[in-house]
């Protein structure tokens, strides 16, 4: 039955077992379910893809707060705005490619001081055997080219919850990227996110290089770091969650420190994690090496996709050693 005016409350603890891997998308839809307490105005939309993008965990809680949209993204980004308007927090929810269809009114709503927070799951080659067609590849280029947006990328379900939570506080445009994969738990759920900021996860006096990377990526740059390390290179790894805005004072330490920055990025090289380096970095020497989607995609397993567009762990390896050897 649907309640009355509700109070704010503060949002329950965060809880994930640290052994079992979750997908940042199911996160995200646990999220929506945590916070809502603390942000009763919340209302959360979706393009009839809620079981992928796992807004229906909302809607079996909350169903008088969900509105389904069905296969028409640009009038669901019309009814969002104009519940922002009204003075709700509206969390819109696709695939990350299908956000492309409703730009037009994603473009115009910044006009209208929108306060909308939009989530595209089914992010990049990672997504697998669903095919370039479902793969969004264009999405942090699209988001970060509107003015006064934010750009999020969580790694693991706890970051998800928490940019969750962030987002939510924040007036204005934010994008939360999310992937499909399962990933494993690496924060834990003390750990604190803000909008413009970043995590270093690996770091040390001997650092050669530094890898920045989000989301898939990430994970595939951890398990690179270790492989590294029993060759006795060793490289600084930076979490940049936060793709705009961007922590320039974290990313500034890293130019001063190591001797060559190393984007990885499961998005097309333009306008994406490494570009946004890039112009942050743009007055300093140390050059920046962009690992990004740079082949024609195509459909296969998850891993053989970050293979083959060079952005897998093996990838990440091969470059750091090949700037190494440079140097040695």
């Amino acid at each position: 039955m649907k309640p009355g005016k509700q109070i704010p409350q503060k949002a329950n603890e965060i809880s994930y077992p640290t052994d079992k891997p979750v997908a940042t998308r199911k996160a995200y839809g646990k999220a929506l379910v945590r916070i809502f307490q603390q942000f009763p105005t919340m209302v959360v939309l979706d393009a009839e893809v809620g079981n992928s993008t796992f807004a229906e965990i909302f809607k079996g809680i909350y169903p008088w707060q969900f509105f389904e949209m069905y296969i028409a993204e640009q009038n669901m980004v019309g009814a969002a705005l104009g519940l922002s308007r009204r003075g709700k927090i509206p969390f819109v929810s696709t695939f990350a490619a299908f956000f492309t269809r409703a730009f037009d009114q994603i473009r115009m709503s910044q006009y209208s001081d929108a306060n909308i927070k939009f989530v595209g799951s089914h992010a990049g080659v990672s997504i697998g055997e669903d095919g370039p067609s479902q793969m969004g590849l264009e999405d942090i280029a699209m988001f970060r080219a509107i003015l006064n947006s934010v750009v999020l990328y969580p790694s693991d379900a706890v970051s998800t919850e928490k940019l969750v939570e962030e987002a939510a506080k924040h007036n204005g445009i934010v994008y939360i990227r999310t992937t499909r994969k399962d990933t494993p738990i690496i924060y834990n759920k003390d750990e604190v996110f803000t909008i413009g900021g970043s995590k270093i996860l690996r770091k040390s006096n001997s650092d050669f290089a530094t890898v920045i990377a989000a989301g898939i990526t990430l994970h595939e740059a951890l398990i690179a770091c270790e492989e590294l390390k029993k060759e006795g290179i060793f490289i600084r790894l930076i979490d940049l969650y936060s793709i705009k805005p961007i922590d320039t004072l974290t990313l500034h330490e890293a130019v001063k420190t190591t001797k060559a920055i190393i984007t990885v990025e499961d998005h097309f090289a333009e306008g994406g994690l490494g570009e946004a380096v890039n112009s942050a970095l743009a007055d300093h020497a140390v050059p920046v090496y962009s690992l990004a989607v740079k082949k024609m995609p195509r459909s296969g397993k998850p891993d053989e996709l970050l293979d083959y567009e060079e952005i897998s762990r093996s990838a990440i390896i091969k470059k750091v050693k090949a700037l190494f050897s440079k140097t040695i």
